[in-house]
């Protein structure tokens, strides 16, 4: 495909088929096709559509359900992706120029595809062009250079340009006029063949022929042609097929480039994986892996597909995933993903997910899918495009019979004429949107940031609200130690006994000590460490142990108790002496456990969910986007204030006390009044808001059922990543309008100038051509986003 009117052409014949919604993409030549449930076309039917619009097409997606989702605005149905024969399913689903039914499409055949076979093609027909054409310029333009016959020589040069170079043009102008439709190729080839046929008609029967003649033409065309003997225009023909040809080899290049993301991203993946089999190693090829197989990282290594560490610990570089340069440690029991880099220790790992449910490939999916897509935005362009071509084609006769009317000469009407054919291609407006998304969402991708539709991009321009969830968004979604009040023992004591427990309260305290190294005893013991005896818990209350030194000769333990002070008031110890310190963290939002030994109160530790470091940088860039941050938790008042006072959100801004179900009613709310809300989320308790919303984010950290429901996968976890979404959305958006306004507005300009006679072909020609690789070129700035 090369056009937008090709664009228009597949979607409208599939379209047409019962419970179909198709969309084309012309970067990719890829098509996503939705059928409704209950329909019963099938992809016969959908091949035979794409046939009778000139084209042929394979199915490289066959039809599945797809996965429930709690979204308001999904299509219930089946899904299908075309593809051209040859192709990566990924980047052509589905390509070609118009053809008759049955016929077989070499895999090089459009010549402005993001292929290399494709570019090869093209480098040399521009080559050869460019080379015939420079002497063809010379000889036409500079009288001094005419020498006896030197029509004759610009003739011998120019027709292979005309036509083998500019073959791929007339083809497709050739098919789609067997299917009674046009594209640009189509106004591109009518332009080439009239110049060059005005030409032969003059050469061979108008006198321009005649040994020894002499011509003077000039750069812009004459109004009075009151020569008796009528130009030749081979250089016009030749210059036009040249620069077009320079213009899709630009774009070629371009459109490869802008493809760059999504094709490294699919490759980042390993190639060959050392599979233990009976406590051996052996090296396979990464696609004989099976779910629950175990296989060995190395260091240096990929880790070859999703898994949980066996044995072994190191630290992982997820750069290529999520963006995040600071390596993730890792031991047993812990999630891997697959793509990643072991950076020091060997690791064991067993499969969990292989193929094409591991996360790189959900990650693929979702990039190609929203390539795939179109933009509201697009939608005029598309209707206009599918008029164009046939307006052009009247407006160019038009021109002619206005011309021929008025009493001009037969060439200054033909020169306009020409001029109209060949100004008026938008050839740029097919790529004025899916270039952008392309650039965008693969620069996305290797930001960590996952773009689902194209139809995001709006929602984002219109966003001023940002509901953020509490826990695990705007938090760690973990307890953390943060400040221990009382004697100089009550960290150490309660560490030891929380080192038996547990719950997340008891881990969190256990965490916050190190463990003593030194020499050991003989019984493995290091010489000093605490070591606790007759450990007791009581759910919901505490628990408590005896702590003895270890190695310390015959001395008592002591008792120590951990809990609540309830609990320690029924173990007979008087908890007054700190319950003001633990009343005052319980106000401000935290958890508040005594330490006691020896039948006295110790000392309260102070414990919450900390903020993400991040955070507060987060809220800030999200206000300087003119977002309203609102904060949304399950928790209780107190914690949600102080979480709010920490990273910037006024406490107006604060909901707390909210059950999964009421998560929805608050977003309903504030969209009642008046504002357009984005959600940020993590938990399946999060999945029903971030599909409410008008734009749902959800942390890649999360939950699966939460990132299907949202719009954007933030996959680093980073609340950062919110406001770059949004700023990259936004900007992906601003370079479409312009590419959509860049495309037309050459066009819009220059008909009128070519109508009058004002504007000779070959610049119409050069300005066609450099407006796709103005477009292109503009989306490729898209690769810069930071």
């Amino acid at each position: 495909m090369t056009c937008a009117s090709c664009v228009a052409r597949v979607e409208k014949k599939l379209n047409r088929l019962p419970g179909v919604e198709a969309t084309v993409n012309l970067p990719l030549e890829s098509a996503r096709v939705t059928i409704t449930a209950g329909e019963t076309t099938d992809t016969d039917a959908l091949v035979a559509a794409v046939r009778s619009a000139g084209y042929d097409a394979t199915v490289v997606g066959a039809p599945t359900p797809p996965a429930p989702q709690p979204s308001p605005h999904d299509h219930h149905g089946s899904s299908a992706e075309f593809m051209h024969h040859d192709m990566d399913p990924f980047e052509h689903a589905l390509s070609g120029h118009a053809m008759a039914p049955g016929h077989d499409m070499d895999p090089d055949e459009d010549t402005s595809a993001p292929t290399d076979a494709r570019g090869t093609e093209l480098r040399s027909r521009l080559r050869v062009a460019s080379v015939l054409t420079v002497p063809v310029l010379l000889l036409s333009m500079i009288p001094a250079l005419q020498f006896t016959g030197w029509q004759w020589v610009v003739t011998a040069l120019a027709l292979p340009v005309v036509t083998w170079a500019a073959w791929p043009f007339h083809r497709a102008a050739f098919r789609a006029a067997r299917h009674g439709a046009s594209t640009m190729d189509t106004l591109v080839s009518i332009g080439i063949i009239a110049a060059t046929g005005w030409s032969l008609w003059a050469l061979l029967f108008g006198g321009a022929g005649e040994l020894g003649l002499e011509m003077t033409p000039s750069l812009w065309p004459r109004a009075e042609m009151g020569m008796e003997i009528p130009e030749l225009y081979f250089e016009v023909a030749a210059v036009v097929t040249t620069f077009l040809l320079a213009g899709r080899y630009a774009e070629h290049r371009s459109r490869r480039r802008a493809g760059d993301a999504l094709r490294a991203l699919l490759d980042l993946g390993a190639k060959d994986v050392s599979l233990l089999v009976g406590g051996t190693e052996q090296r396979v090829p990464v696609d004989r892996l099976t779910v629950g197989d175990e296989f060995v990282v190395r260091p240096g290594e990929k880790v070859a597909t999703d898994g949980v560490v066996v044995s072994g610990t190191s630290a992982l570089d997820t750069s290529l995933l999520t963006g995040e340069p600071v390596p993730v440690d890792v031991g047993p029991g812990d999630d891997v993903t697959g793509a990643t880099i072991n950076t020091s220790g060997a690791l064991v790992v067993r499969a969990t997910r292989v193929g094409a449910d591991t996360r790189l490939a959900q990650i693929g999916r979702l990039v190609a899918t929203a390539q795939t897509g179109k933009a509201p935005v697009q939608r005029l362009a598309d209707r206009i495009s599918a008029v164009f071509v046939p307006v052009v084609l009247v407006l160019a006769l038009g021109t002619l019979v206005v011309w021929l009317v008025s009493g001009a000469g037969a060439q200054a009407a033909f020169t306009a004429a020409v001029a109209v054919l060949i100004i008026a291609c938008p050839c740029a407006l097919g790529l004025a949107t899916p270039t952008a998304l392309l650039v965008g969402t693969g620069r996305g991708a290797q930001r960590g940031i996952l773009i689902k539709g194209p139809e995001i991009l709006e929602q984002t321009r219109t966003i001023d609200t940002v509901v953020l969830d509490k826990t695990g968004t705007v938090t760690e979604g973990r307890m953390a130690l943060v400040d221990v009040i009382g004697e100089p023992e009550v960290l150490r004591y309660a560490a030891a006994v929380e080192q038996l427990a547990e719950h997340p309260i008891g881990r969190a305290i256990a965490a916050a000590v190190t463990e003593t190294d030194g020499p050991t005893g003989g019984d493995g013991v290091v010489i000093g460490a605490d070591q606790v005896h007759d450990f007791r818990a009581e759910a919901g209350h505490g628990v408590s142990g005896v702590v003895r030194t270890a190695h310390s000769g015959v001395g008592l333990g002591r008792r120590v108790l951990v809990g609540k002070p309830a609990w320690l008031r029924d173990q007979g110890i008087d908890p007054a002496t700190f319950q003001d310190a633990v009343d005052t963290a319980e106000a401000d939002g935290a958890t508040a456990v005594m330490v006691a030994w020896d039948g006295s109160p110790r000392g309260v530790l102070v414990l919450r969910d900390p903020v993400k470091p991040t955070s507060a940088q987060a809220v800030a860039e999200l206000r300087a986007l003119g977002l309203r941050p609102v904060l949304l938790t399950g928790d209780n008042a107190g914690a949600a204030r102080a979480a709010a006072r920490e990273v910037g959100i006024s406490e107006d801004d604060v909901v707390a006390h909210v059950l999964p179900a009421d998560k929805v009613a608050v977003v309903e709310r504030l969209q009642r009044e008046g504002a357009r809300v984005a959600m940020v989320g993590d938990g399946v308790n999060d999945a029903a808001a971030l599909a409410t919303a008008d734009l749902g984010l959800a942390m890649g950290t999360g939950t699966d059922v939460a990132i299907e429901a949202s719009d954007i996968t933030l996959v680093r976890g980073d609340l950062r990543s919110a406001g770059d979404a949004i700023r990259l959305s936004r900007r992906t958006l601003r370079v479409i309008k312009q590419n959509l306004f860049w495309a037309f507005a050459y066009n819009v300009a220059a008909i009128p100038l070519a109508a009058f006679g004002l504007l000779n072909p070959m610049i119409a020609g050069a300005a066609m051509a450099m407006s796709s690789v103005l477009v292109v070129g503009n989306s490729l700035r898209l690769r810069r986003f930071e």
